[in-house]
Formats: C-alpha cells, sequence, structure tokens
C-alpha cells in the first residue's frame, strides 16, 4: 500500500493499545465520546455492534479488539472516530483521540517490511513528527477479513 501523504496535510493522532496511530482528516467524518453500541449477533468479536448517529445506523468496530488487545476498558478518554471507507461510515473505537497534527511530506517513510511480515498491513507508513512515531492507518484494511494478525473469526 502506498503512503500519499502531502506536504500540510493534518492527521488525526489516536492511541490504541499504548500505540499512537495518525489518519487524514479527510478519512475522519468525526469523533465521537462513548456510545454504547447495540449487538448485532454472529459478528466477528471485534464489531461491537451498531449506533444511531444523527439518523445513520453505524457499524461500530473496537480498533483494540482489532489490532490484537485484551484489555479493552472504556474510560473518560474512550472515543469512537467515526471514519468514511467507501460509502459506508464506521465507528472506531479507540483509546484516546486528543491530537491533530500537519504533516510535511519529508516526515513520512513508508512502512517497516516487519508490519507486513507481523501481519499489519493496515499500517501504511510511519510519520516522524516532532520526536514521535505515528502508524500510519489504512482505514479499509482495518475492515479486510484477510488481514491477518487480526482475531478475525
Amino acid at each position: 500500500m502506498s503512503t500519499d501523504i502531502k506536504t500540510g496535510e493534518k492527521m488525526i493522532v489516536f492511541i490504541v493499545n499504548k500505540k499512537e496511530y495518525a489518519i487524514s482528516v479527510s478519512e475522519v467524518k468525526s469523533i465521537e465520546k462513548w456510545q454504547q453500541p447495540t449487538r448485532v449477533p454472529g459478528v466477528a468479536p471485534y464489531i461491537c455492534g451498531v449506533i444511531n448517529l444523527r439518523g445513520v445506523v453505524t457499524p461500530v468496530i473496537d480498533l483494540r479488539v482489532r489490532l490484537g488487545s485484551t484489555d479493552n476498558e472504556i474510560t473518560d478518554e474512550t472515543r469512537m472516530i467515526i471514519v468514511q471507507v467507501g460509502d459506508i461510515e464506521v465507528g472506531w473505537i479507540v483509546d484516546e483521540a486528543n491530537d491533530v497534527i500537519t504533516v510535511h511530506q519529508e516526515e513520512v517513510e513508508s512502512s517497516p517490511e516487519s508490519a507486513e511480515k507481523e501481519g499489519q498491513s493496515w499500517v501504511t507508513g510511519i510519520i516522524k513528527h516532532d520526536q514521535r512515531l505515528f502508524n500510519i492507518i489504512h482505514a479499509g484494511a482495518v475492515l479486510d477479513k484477510s488481514v491477518q494478525g487480526a482475531p478475525v473469526h
């Protein structure tokens, strides 16, 4: 997967399992406080259910489970990032989402080969910004059942 980050692009930074990730603001519809989803039977364990968000039924994925965490406590910092994947809106449950950064092309590097080997094909690159590292996450890959390394049943 390519990392096409333009100079000056804004990225939302969020935390999952004590790791920092970034996603382009253009892929994010909104960031919401935690809402309890309505369970849906017979779905993968990382799918929490659905919420009614301003009249739109929105599926909710616990990104913490999807990325392999077993500690998924809901706190005051827990957020739902509503992302646009194709023509679908999907909510991601994350530990925190509280930062927006402006990225420059020279701060972006390709995803390390080790990420692919570890089955983390949702990481498309790395941002080195202000002495911090952020994994750039690919929204569509989070939904792809063929992604290995995540608990898909």
